[in-house]
């Protein structure tokens, strides 16, 4: 029986063979879909902005999905993830007998085997080339430090990259090491002047979650530089992560 990432079932489909109508609560798998059937795609969240010219009905964002309206949407299949959605919307999809596919990421070669086996397993459809480039760029072993960072995610409160996150093992996979990798939180919280005084050589400020920008964010920091830096590039998993290797290993 095919099972996602978190082990559950996955029911058998009304209509087998490839997958028809998916909603995606995941802006990067919302993506990642795009560059093989987008014309499958019914829906999304408000948060999936790739691709730009994306047309279809929006069900909320990934915290708050509008449940009634997905299950109207008649899918095939709905992919969610484990960090950025709820189990609740997950369990109430579920009992109304939507089709539901978690995956779990924690670094890069955990996206890499999950995009694949949705591809696989779930969706029934052939793997997008930008998968293999990926696997390519991002397996092997570690590079160098070359420098330290951190990284915040939000501000008031200030919140940045801990231990186990794709983010910090992505950033690892460039020679960045995250100076709060060993904290025992995900995401832990803490004072700018704490996060100034950290070591690290610098500050990558990403522009989402929070939209950090050069006249709110960098002026909090009076000891360690910072780097504005794309969110995408550094948080999202599909063929972002091309693009991640190419500008980010060069930063």
């Amino acid at each position: 029986m095919t099972r996602d990432d978190l082990g559950h079932p996955l029911q058998s489909s009304d209509q087998p063979g490839p997958a028809r109508r998916v909603v995606s609560l995941v802006p990067s798998i919302t993506e990642s879909l795009a560059t093989v059937r987008p014309e499958a795609i019914v829906g999304a969240t408000d948060w999936c902005t790739h691709p730009a010219d994306l047309d279809v009905p929006r069900a909320r964002g990934t915290k708050n999905p509008d449940v009634a309206k997905i299950a109207l949407l008649a899918p095939d299949l709905v992919i969610a993830n484990k960090e950025e959605n709820r189990e609740l919307d997950v369990r109430r999809l579920r009992e109304r007998g939507v089709r539901v596919w978690v995956t779990d990421i924690e670094t890069v070669p955990q996206a890499l085997s999950s995009l694949a086996r949705l591809f696989d397993e779930a969706l029934c459809w052939p793997r997008p080339p930008w998968l293999a480039a990926a696997h390519e760029l991002w397996t092997g072993p570690l590079p160098p430090v070359r420098r330290r960072v951190a990284i915040p995610i939000w501000r008031d409160p200030w919140m940045v990259v801990g231990s186990r996150t794709f983010t910090g093992d992505l950033a690892r996979r460039l020679g960045l090491d995250n100076v709060f990798a060993d904290h025992p939180d995900r995401y832990p919280s803490l004072e700018a002047a704490d996060l100034d005084a950290a070591g690290a050589d610098a500050i990558l400020l990403p522009d989402e979650p929070y939209v950090f920008t050069s006249q709110d964010g960098p002026e909090a920091f009076t000891r360690t530089p910072t780097d504005l830096v794309s969110g995408r590039l550094l948080t999202w998993y599909g063929p972002s992560l091309v693009d991640a290797h190419e500008s980010l290993a060069r930063d």
